[in-house]
């Protein structure tokens, strides 16, 4: 009997543009512009021209004056390059969030907090009339995902706030794009008919492996603008004098990990039934020589120990975090008897990582560093341990959480909440006090369901984790969902957001959602064509409230806890509590 196959066909590289139709006069043109006419066509392999490259991953696009590119603070996937006209870019301290279509979260006064057990609504997501309405110097226009933010009063802001001016020729938000790393301005048009060129992460990604020109360009951008700031953020760089930095950065090599979109691909396998894929980078591996610390920049790694056939989770390394530290300087203390890494990392995600090599660290950086910076050596005991021993220094956080639970958190890619809500269900008695107070302070309405995956004793709720790598964040065409500036949660503002559901269908944990909100007789809002409007809604973790989390605070059985799992530390003193 013969085997039948199911066969599709192949996904291809250029099944989705970026621009459904790029008329070939617009790309003559660009092809005759720099830096596209310098770049050497014949670099590109016949696989991924240049000019297939621009058909399919970059689009032209024009603003008004005074609407806004990009604002600082938000997660996006392309760069952009002024074709023509110019724009501006707000330097630090930067606009005010009021001006870029956000809203600053404000406590509850006291008797509005009180008056929340009385006066509430009884209707199913009522809204506020303040709510929906924008009276912060910034306002939605369009729909869709081409919807824009414009800025009021152009003049009155150039006179008060300062700005660079950024012409024809010229990129920016590619660093942004690359490293999946939140904006560090806002650019906004300056001309009626200003052209830019956006660039998708793909396309930008291709034109820097074949054209070496713009990889230098950017490569020296970063050097310029962001690197000194990262390293200087760094506590064991801050002691270096400006020559010995420059000393590191002009050795420190870039690196990008993974998938870019690892959001989509991780949703269709958890529809399905699957583990996440176990395909992951391995940026060092154990055993191997320690040739450089590896610094996380953005995105996430797992530490790894081979056992048997596999490889067992120990902690989970994220921005800021060092790899290879130890060893180094291990190496360094004793150079008679040098060690190989201990450890592998693995990237989980998307990541964008420094490497120092070891004799810059060793000729510039260690000699001088405070003693109470630096790793201790390691003991011959732990060198010989078995990596089950809950006493080794790097596995003891893992082994104590246990394989079970660790492949569980990495799996589900848990690791990347910073509010994570996770419920012991050996406490947890279902009397459902925590919905009912998340309802009680946000109108009626709870902001999260107590039911998710679960391993042992240990469930994760499906609420809002305000995430380290925020995916619901990139693409939103309005800036309604962000990250506050006083906490770093992430909230939507309902007065811009538009319903386009970009959000919600980005967030990898099924925790945003869109609904038809009502106003205080019970109709639906509509919008002027009399259609009932969407808005996204999610757990903003009671910002306005006192206290913390209403959920948390409710629980009478101490079985709810909102966890930053980045911090596996925090984690086992819960689970040992």
């Amino acid at each position: 009997m013969d085997t039948l196959h199911f066969k599709i066909e192949r996904p291809d590289r250029w099944d989705n543009p970026f621009e459904p139709e790029f008329p070939d006069a617009d790309l003559d043109r660009l092809l005759g512009t720099a830096p596209f006419c310098d770049m050497q066509t014949e670099a590109f392999p016949k696989s991924q021209p240049l000019r297939q490259i621009l058909r399919n991953d970059t689009r032209l696009r024009r603003f008004k004056k005074g609407e806004i590119i990009v604002r600082a603070g938000d997660y996006g996937s392309s760069a952009f390059m002024i074709v023509s006209g110019h724009a501006r870019a707000a330097l630090p301290p930067g606009l005010p969030d009021r001006m870029l279509g956000r809203r600053q979260p404000q406590k509850l006064g006291i008797f509005r907090a009180i008056a929340q057990l009385w006066g509430n609504s009884r209707l199913t997501e009522y809204r506020r009339p303040d709510e929906l309405t924008s009276d912060h110097g910034a306002a939605p226009v369009g729909r869709g995902p081409e919807a824009g933010v414009f800025l009021q009063d152009v003049p009155r802001l150039l006179d008060q706030h300062k700005t660079a001016v950024i012409v024809a020729g010229e990129f920016f938000g590619e660093i942004a794009a690359l490293s999946r790393m939140p904006r560090t301005a806002t650019v906004f048009a300056d001309g009626d008919d200003t052209e830019l060129l956006e660039i998708r992460w793909q396309g930008l990604r291709d034109l820097l492996r074949f054209d070496k020109a713009i990889k230098t360009h950017i490569e020296q951008t970063y050097r310029k603008n962001a690197l000194e700031n990262a390293l200087r953020a760094i506590p064991l760089f801050q002691h270096l004098s400006e020559s010995d930095l420059q000393k590191v950065m002009a050795e420190t090599q870039f690196g990008t990990f993974g998938d870019y979109e690892w959001s989509g691909e991780y949703k269709r396998l958890a529809k399905a039934g699957q583990a996440a894929p176990e395909k992951e980078p391995v940026v060092a591996a154990e055993n191997d020589y320690p040739d450089g610390v590896v610094i996380i920049r953005s995105g996430f790694a797992r530490l790894t120990k081979q056992f048997g056939s596999g490889q067992r989770t120990l902690n989970y390394l994220g921005a800021g975090r060092f790899f290879g530290l130890r060893e180094i300087v291990h190496n360094w203390k004793n150079p008679a008897s040098p060690i190989a890494f201990q450890t592998s990392l693995r990237v989980i995600g998307y990541t964008h990582t420094l490497f120092i090599p070891t004799s810059v660290m060793e000729r510039v950086v260690l000699p001088t560093a405070p003693q109470n910076l630096l790793p201790k050596p390691f003991t011959a005991a732990e060198l010989n341990l078995d990596d089950t021993d809950p006493l080794h220094e790097q596995g003891g956080l893992g082994n104590r959480v246990g394989p079970e639970l660790m492949e569980f958190l990495t799996a589900n890619r848990f690791f990347n909440g910073t509010a994570t809500m996770v419920i012991d269900l050996a406490r947890c008695t279902r009397c459902d006090d925590c919905v009912r107070a998340c309802a009680a302070t946000h109108d009626n309405n709870p902001r999260f369901l107590r039911h998710g995956p679960s391993s042992g004793r240990v469930q994760v709720a499906q609420a809002c984790m305000h995430c380290t790598d925020p995916v619901c964040m990139i693409g939103c065409p309005t800036g309604a969902i962000h990250r506050e500036a006083a906490q770093g949660n992430v909230v939507i503002n309902q007065s811009t957001c538009i319903g386009c559901t970009t959000c919600a269908n980005q967030c990898p944990y099924e925790a945003i959602r869109m609904v038809e909100p009502r106003d205080r007789d019970g109709g639906f809002v509509t919008d002027q064509e009399l259609k009932p409007i969407l808005k996204a809604t999610k757990c903003d973790l009671c910002l306005e409230q006192y206290g913390g989390p209403a959920c948390e605070r409710a629980c009478p059985h101490d079985a709810l806890k909102r966890m930053n799992l980045t911090d596996l530390g925090s984690f086992v003193k819960w689970l040992e509590r």
